[in-house]
């Protein structure tokens, strides 16, 4: 591809052996990245240059649909970074990878490190390398905390990683049940299962999203708690808390493999999913 007209990239040429491309050529295949991706993101390591990328699986506005069929396995997103979240094969619960461990947070409260063949319908992965951090006295409520990441933000149109530690007074939510395929996401998420825990420590980790992604991420603040301890987990939905660490990541760059499952190619992803998405999230999003 020839970015010699866009902005802020320059165009290079390159001999490379022959082994070389085929390998490029392989993993394109595989993970669904473009070799412009893979050859920036290997120079990017090489010279010690920040290029902070995204890898994500399927849409939001599938999920909406309730295209919920694991579609890549849990050793495959360990192979695009060490930091993330998702949910698993028929909205199964809540998915969080932290420190390279994925984990899986069940229904009933419960919290497994499913096997590598374990499968995703959506996910959003990274290699966290934290850009800025503060340390925050004192939150009250989820928009307190999201008033607090806001000043740690660059920009609206940037993607973020987010990573916050530290022991929650409070810590409010909830985990996806297990739901047949086809039930739309609204619907999948009406019965889920709410919890609430006092003095736990552990980690909430996740993304911000801007606005315009909305048909393909979750707009807004995203985050799932994994208990220190690795017994509770779940998708974020109120929090009080003293003196948490809040670490950044801007993410410039974003990567996404979509399914070819007949579910996913049939789904009709032309409507604007953010009010279902608003609604299932727990009215959350920002």
């Amino acid at each position: 591809m020839d970015k010699s007209n866009i902005p802020g990239s320059q165009s290079i040429n390159v001999n490379v052996s022959e082994s070389l491309y085929l390998a490029l050529q392989k993993r394109c295949r595989e993970s669904g990245e473009t070799m412009d991706h893979l050859v920036q993101e290997a120079l990017a390591k090489s010279l010690g240059v920040e290029h902070h990328t995204l890898y994500q699986i399927s849409t939001s506005a599938a999920l909406v649909q309730g295209v919920y069929q694991g579609c890549v396995n849990v050793g495959t997103i360990k192979t695009h970074g060490d930091f993330g979240l998702g949910t698993y094969d028929s909205l199964d619960g809540e998915g969080m990878m932290l420190d390279g461990h994925v984990y899986q947070a069940l229904g009933d409260g419960s919290v497994i490190e499913p096997a590598d063949s374990a499968s995703a319908p959506f996910w959003v992965s990274a290699e966290f390398e934290a850009d800025r951090s503060v340390t925050i006295d004192s939150v009250d409520s989820w928009e307190d905390l999201c008033s607090h990441i806001d000043s740690l933000r660059r920009s609206e149109n940037l993607f973020t990683a987010i990573r916050i530690d530290g022991v929650f007074d409070e810590i409010h939510y909830r985990v996806a049940c297990k739901s047949a395929p086809g039930t739309d996401l609204v619907t999948a998420t009406s019965h889920q299962a709410e919890f609430k825990l006092n003095n736990i420590p552990g980690t909430l980790l996740g993304f911000w999203s801007p606005t315009y992604a909305r048909t393909f991420n979750i707009p807004g603040y995203h985050l799932h708690l994994l208990s220190g301890d690795h017994l509770h987990g779940g998708h974020v939905l109120g929090i009080h808390a003293k003196n948490l660490k809040l670490q950044v990541m801007d993410a410039n760059n974003l990567t996404m493999a979509l399914p070819e499952s007949p579910s996913f190619l049939k789904a009709d992803l032309s409507g604007d999913p953010a009010a279902a998405l608003e609604k299932a999230e727990g009215a959350q999003a920002k």
